[in-house]
C-alpha cells in the first residue's frame, strides 16, 4: 500500500498545453511526462464541462447523472432559488461569517471515502482557492477541506468538518501571505522587467484580484505543504489522501483566453510550482511510497475575436436577448406572463407555477419553447427534460455526453447547446460544452505501482477513480462509470 495518495487538479488546463509549452516545462509536468503514465486522449464524457462536475468526477468516477452534481450551481425546485454544488445552510463557515459548504449534495462515494470505509485509510484533506474544488474530491469523510476567502485573505472551512480551524491553518493565515502577494506585481517570464496588467478588483473583496495571478496557486501549494507536515501525511500505518486544486489558471484563462501570454506564463509557472510540491513530498514521504495523479476539470474555448482573426468559426451571443424573445414567443402562444424562471449553465427553467395557473401541459409548453430556441442564431441543439428522461436523443458521442449530465430531480426544463466556439460571454471566454476543446484534458499517473509510458488510447477521466481503487485494493466508488486502466499497473 502507498503511504499517501495525492490528487492534483489544474483548473482549466487543456491537454494541448502539454504539447504547446513542452520545451519550457522542466519541472512537475516534465516529471510526469518523462517518469509517469501519460494518457494523451483523455476526455470528460459529460455536459456541462464545469469546475464542480470535473472535481466530483475526479475521485468519484461518476457522471452527473449519478453523482447529482450537475453544475457549479442550479435552480433548486424545492426552495425556488439558485444553490451551489456545495452550499450547505445547515453549516457555518469557520474562519469567516456566512453559510458553510459541504459535500452533502454529492450522492456517491469517492476514493478517499472508500479508503476510509475499507479500514485502510488514514487522514484525508482537500485544499483549493474554490470551495467546490477543495470539498468534492476529498469526499464525505474527509478530515478537512480548506478554501480561500477573498474578503479576509485567509483560508476557511466549514462546521461540517470541525468547529475550529486546525492550528496549522490558523498559523498559516497568521503569516498573512495574501497581504504580501496583493502588493506584488506579476512579472512576465519573457521580460522580468515587465508586469502583466492587474484585473479590476471586485467591489468588497479586497483579495479577489489574487485569483488572477500565480500567487493564488502559491497560496494553495504553501498550505498543502503545511498539511503534509502538520498532519504527518504519509507517515502513519494507513494510507493518507490529499487533493490539491490550482484555480488561478482558470481565472486567468477566462479573462485572457488560451492563446494569451498570461496563460502561457501561468502554465510554465504551474509546472515549476508542482515540481516544488513534488520535491516536498519526496523529502517528507518519499515519492517511491506515493501515488500521484494529475488532471484538469475542463478545457476552454478560444476567444471569439482570436478565432475570427484565424478565419475560424465563432460569435458572441446575447442570452438576455434570447430570453426576452423566448418569453415573447411563449406569451404570444400561451398568454401573458414571465415564462423563464432561471437560465444558468446551459439550462433553462420555465415557470411551473405560471404553467399550472393556466392549466397548460408542461410537456407542450416545454416542447414549444424548444422549437422556438432552435430557431435562434448560434443554437445547434436543444433538449427537453422529457427527451432526456426517456433517452430520446441520437446515439452519438456528443449526445451521450448530454445524457450523462442529466440528473432528473435537479435538471432544468431545457438544455441549450450552441455551436462550437460560440459564446454568451460579453468578454473573455468560457467552457462547458461537450466539444473536444472543453473535454480533452491531461490524465497522468506517477509513483508507486505505475508503469511509465505514453498511452494514446481513448479513455475517460472517470477511469481515474476505479484505477486508484484497484491499486489500493478497496471498493470502487459507488457511482464510478469508468474502467480500470490496467495497462499502467505494475504487478504487485
Amino acid at each position: 500500500m502507498p503511504k499517501l495518495v495525492v490528487g492534483i487538479m489544474v483548473d482549466q488546463f487543456r491537454y494541448d498545453y502539454l504539447n504547446r509549452f513542452r520545451k519550457e516545462f522542466t519541472g512537475g509536468f516534465a516529471r510526469f511526462l518523462t517518469q509517469g503514465a501519460v494518457f494523451t486522449n483523455a476526455h470528460y464524457e459529460h455536459f456541462p464541462t464545469v469546475t464542480a462536475i470535473g472535481h466530483s468526477t475526479f475521485m468519484s468516477g461518476a457522471t452527473p447523472s449519478v453523482s447529482g452534481i450537475i453544475g457549479n450551481s442550479w435552480w433548486e425546485k424545492e426552495t425556488q432559488k439558485t444553490v451551489t454544488s456545495v452550499l450547505d445552510e445547515k453549516t457555518d463557515l469557520v474562519g469567516a461569517l456566512g453559510a458553510g459548504s459541504s459535500p452533502r449534495r454529492l450522492l456517491v462515494s469517492t476514493v478517499p471515502d472508500e479508503l476510509k470505509i475499507s479500514g485502510k485509510g488514514g487522514k484525508a484533506f482537500g485544499i483549493s482557492i474554490k470551495d467546490r474544488s477543495a470539498i468534492l474530491p476529498a469526499g464525505h469523510m474527509a478530515n478537512g477541506a480548506f478554501w480561500f476567502d477573498a474578503q479576509s485573505g485567509t483560508f476557511v472551512s466549514s462546521t461540517y468538518y470541525s468547529d475550529a480551524l486546525p492550528a496549522w491553518v490558523t498559523a498559516y493565515n497568521g503569516e498573512k501571505f495574501a497581504d504580501k502577494y496583493i502588493s506584488s506585481e506579476w512579472m512576465t517570464l519573457a521580460d522580468p522587467t515587465k508586469a502583466f496588467k492587474k484585473p479590476v478588483r471586485s467591489p468588497g473583496a479586497k483579495y479577489a484580484e489574487l485569483d488572477y495571478t500565480p500567487y493564488a496557486n502559491e497560496l494553495v501549494e504553501g498550505l498543502a505543504e503545511r498539511a503534509i507536515d502538520a498532519e504527518k501525511l504519509g507517515q502513519g500505518a494507513k494510507t493518507d489522501f490529499l487533493s490539491v486544486s490550482f484555480s488561478a489558471n482558470d481565472y486567468i484563462g477566462h479573462a485572457m483566453g488560451p492563446d494569451s501570454d498570461e496563460v502561457h506564463d501561468i502554465s510554465v509557472l504551474t509546472d515549476r510550482l508542482i515540481e516544488k510540491f513534488l520535491q516536498y513530498i519526496d523529502k517528507k514521504v518519499g515519492l517511491a511510497n506515493v501515488v500521484v495523479v494529475m488532471s484538469a476539470d475542463h478545457g476552454v474555448a478560444p476567444l471569439v475575436e482570436v478565432n475570427q482573426a484565424r478565419h475560424m468559426p465563432g460569435k458572441r451571443l446575447v442570452a438576455a436577448d434570447q430570453n426576452k424573445a423566448l418569453d415573447e414567443a411563449l406569451t404570444a402562444k400561451f398568454g401573458k406572463g414571465k415564462w423563464v424562471t432561471n437560465r444558468a449553465e446551459y439550462g433553462i427553467t420555465l415557470n411551473r407555477e405560471l404553467i399550472a395557473s393556466k392549466n397548460l401541459d408542461v410537456r407542450a409548453v416545454t416542447e414549444y419553447a424548444a422549437t422556438v430556441m432552435r430557431e435562434f442564431e448560434g443554437i445547434q441543439r436543444v433538449y427537453t427534460h422529457d427527451q432526456l428522461l426517456h433517452g430520446q436523443v441520437p446515439n452519438d458521442r456528443f449526445h451521450s455526453r448530454i445524457i450523462n449530465g442529466f440528473f432528473p430531480p435537479r435538471a432544468a426544463d431545457l438544455y441549450v447547446v450552441h455551436y462550437p466556439y460560440f459564446l454568451y460571454d460579453k468578454t473573455g471566454t468560457t467552457h462547458g460544452l461537450p466539444f473536444n476543446y472543453d473535454t480533452h484534458v491531461p490524465v497522468m499517473f506517477l509513483g508507486m505501482g505505475v508503469r511509465p509510458g505514453r498511452y494514446n488510447q481513448q479513455i475517460a477521466v472517470n477511469d481515474i477513480a476505479p484505477t486508484l481503487a484497484t491499486m489500493l485494493g478497496i471498493e470502487i466508488p459507488a457511482g464510478a462509470y469508468g474502467r480500470v486502466l490496467d495497462e499502467i499497473l505494475l504487478p504487485q
